[in-house]
């Protein structure tokens, strides 16, 4: 037999609601949403908002910013990681909060794109301890990974 089948499981926990999570969580998913306000999307309109906290429990906010010479602009979650990592270069990130409003202005759901989830992976492994990633659902629930290696299970690092 040459093909052998494999399956991959994914481990999260899902909140039914924002106001269900843990109270540093629900801090953390509100700045988020108030990083959507400050995101430049004329484009797609489709404003991301993400918000990181370090292990001083400072939170850092960051929006997707869009440019006509596309793909010159950058995602939600990699401006505020990189926002963290120049502003506060001896602290670790412990979880990165994420979420989206719609041309209408609702909460959407939202989650990391590919080159996001290899610089979360990255900024953990800086760290040596696993990220928390929370993600903004359809219908207000919020679904959270303990590991950014749960979102990026084949990965790669240098």
């Amino acid at each position: 037999m040459d093909t052998i089948a494999h399956t991959l499981q994914i481990a999260y926990k899902e909140y039914a609601t924002v106001d269900a999570l843990p109270a540093d969580d629900r801090v953390l998913m509100q700045a988020a949403i108030d990083a959507t306000a400050t995101a430049y999307a004329p484009y797609s309109n489709f404003h991301v908002g993400a918000a990181v906290r370090l292990s001083s429990d400072v939170i850092v906010k960051g929006s997707n910013q869009e440019n006509a010479a596309y793909p010159s602009g950058l995602c939600a979650e990699r401006t505020a990681l990189f926002a963290a990592g120049s502003q506060h270069s001896h602290d670790v990130v412990v979880a990165l909060a994420i979420v989206a409003r719609n041309e209408q202005g609702q909460l959407v759901e939202a989650s990391p794109c590919g080159a996001c989830r290899q610089v979360l992976l990255e900024s953990q492994q800086r760290a040596g301890a696993p990220v928390r990633v929370l993600m903004y659902r359809e219908g207000g629930s919020v679904r959270v990974v303990e590991d950014v290696a749960t979102l990026l299970p084949f990965s790669f690092s240098m």
